[in-house]
C-alpha cells in the first residue's frame, strides 16, 4: 500500500551493522523492522521479535518486504536461498564473497531468478559517487600509475576490503592495460606497468577510509572517501531495501537505484 513503510527483517542483528540498522530504522518512517535474526538473540536490543533462524522468522511474519543482511559469506548464501523461497527481496552488504567455498555469488544469482537481489560492498552514497569519479579519472588518465589504499578498524576480517576490490574492478574496467594487482610491497620490488597497487591497513576503530591515487606526467590526482561512522552504511542499506522491495526479480546495483 502507498505510504506504508517497507517491512524489513535484519539478519546478523547482534553484529555491528545489525545494531546500526536497527538504530537507523528507529529514526525513519519509511521502514519498519518487523523481526531480527541472530545466533545470539539475547544480545539484541530491538522492539521487534528476535529469532535464531531466518526460515522460521519469515514463516511467522504475515508480511515482509525485504531481508537486509550483514553476516558472513556462508550465512549470506543460506539466507539468500531462504529469502527467495519466501518471495522476499534480499539486500546484503556482506563482503568476502568471491572465491568463498560456500559460493554465495552463485546463491545470489539463483535467488535473483525469483526475487530482487542487491549486493553492495559499500552502501555509502559517497562511495557510489566516488566510483563514478574514479572510472572517469581512470579513462581520462591513460598510462598513469594507480594505487588503492584502504584503512579499517582492527577487527575487520577480510583484507583488502570489499570496497577496495570494487574500486580496483572499476579501474580495470576502464584500463585494459592494468591486469595485475600488487598487494603490498616488500624488498626490492619496483612497480610494473601492468599493476594496480592495493594496500590494506588495520588500526583502532577506523570506520572506513579509501583512497585511489593516480600518478603520471609529473602530476598526481587523489580521490578519497572517509566514513564518519557505520550509520552511513546502515542508512544506505535501508534506502536500498526501500528502493528494491517492489522491483521485478533480478540483480540490482546500489548506484543505479540512487539515480532512479
Amino acid at each position: 500500500m502507498t505510504g506504508e513503510p517497507t517491512r524489513i527483517v535484519v539478519t546478523g542483528a547482534s553484529g555491528r551493522m545489525g545494531e546500526e540498522l536497527i538504530d537507523a530504522a528507529g529514526d525513519r518512517s519509511d521502514v519498519l523492522i518487523v523481526a531480527a535474526v541472530s545466533r545470539t538473540p539475547g544480545s539484541v536490543t530491538a522492539e521487534a521479535a528476535v529469532g535464531t533462524h531466518l526460515d522460521a522468522t519469515l514463516a511467522d511474519e504475515d508480511h515482509v518486504d525485504a531481508v537486509v543482511d550483514f553476516t558472513a559469506p556462508e550465512a549470506t548464501a543460506e539466507y539468500a536461498a531462504i529469502a527467495a523461497e519466501h518471495g522476499v527481496a534480499f539486500v546484503t552488504g556482506t563482503t568476502g564473497l568471491a572465491g568463498h567455498e560456500a559460493d554465495p555469488v552463485t546463491a545470489l544469482d539463483a535467488a535473483s531468478e525469483s526475487v530482487p537481489v542487491l549486493h553492495a560492498s559499500n552502501f555509502s552514497r559517497g562511495i557510489a559517487t566516488l566510483r563514478g569519479a574514479i572510472r572517469e579519472a581512470a579513462a581520462s588518465l591513460p598510462g598513469y600509475d594507480v594505487e588503492v589504499t584502504e584503512t579499517h578498524h582492527d577487527g575487520k576480517r577480510d583484507a583488502p576490503s570489499g570496497t577496495a576490490l570494487t574500486l580496483a574492478e572499476d579501474i580495470e574496467a576502464e584500463r585494459s592495460d592494468l591486469t595485475e594487482r600488487q598487494h603490498g610491497r616488500e624488498g626490492e620490488q619496483p612497480r610494473e606497468p601492468e599493476e594496480i597497487g592495493v594496500h590494506a591497513r588495520r588500526a583502532g576503530d577506523v570506520t572506513g577510509e579509501h583512497e585511489v591515487l593516480f600518478a603520471g606526467n609529473r602530476e598526481t590526482v587523489s580521490l578519497s572517501h572517509r566514513a564518519g561512522d557505520r550509520g552511513v552504511f546502515a542508512e544506505g542499506a535501508l534506502d536500498a531495501a526501500v528502493a528494491v522491495a517492489d522491483r521485478e526479480p533480478g540483480r540490482y546495483e546500489f548506484a543505479d537505484l540512487l539515480r532512479d
